[in-house]
């Protein structure tokens, strides 16, 4: 025998969108989202009545969802710009880090070829004096 765990309890609350009324299910917790969420929809609905006037509540409703649904689908496009400009940075800093690299590399590389160098024309020198006179 398999023991089921209970549903979730299912929080409710009372939403008013275009003056009715309506009881939703929600998640613990989310009660204040859902509450904001169907406060805008009915201030979007009002500013519709207010610029066109009664033309019949399932019209005023679906020109607000519609309204609703162009701005997320905006927003949905500049999140996807931004995420892009941001990948580009990412790549961009990883790129400068990666030449930063290269050339401290190659300017320890000249340090040290100039050092065995300047060791090399120290004991020419050396040598040359007679080893009289030791330098560096």
């Amino acid at each position: 025998m398999t023991a089921k765990a209970p549903p979730a309890a299912a929080n409710h609350v009372n939403v008013t969108i275009n003056g009715r009324q309506y009881r939703m299910a929600c998640e613990e917790g989310q009660e204040p989202r859902l509450l904001a969420l169907a406060d805008n929809l009915e201030s979007r609905i009002q500013d519709l009545r207010g610029k066109f006037g009664e033309i019949g509540d399932a019209r005023l409703v679906v020109m607000a969802a519609l309204i609703a649904a162009d701005e997320l689908i905006d927003a949905k496009g500049r999140i996807a710009a931004l995420e892009q400009e941001l990948d580009a940075l990412r790549s961009g800093s990883t790129d400068a880090i990666d030449r930063a690299s290269l050339t401290n590399r190659a300017v320890i590389a000249a340090l040290n070829s100039a050092a065995e160098r300047i060791e090399k024309t120290t004991q020419v020198l050396n040598r040359t004096i007679g080893g009289g006179i030791a330098i560096g």
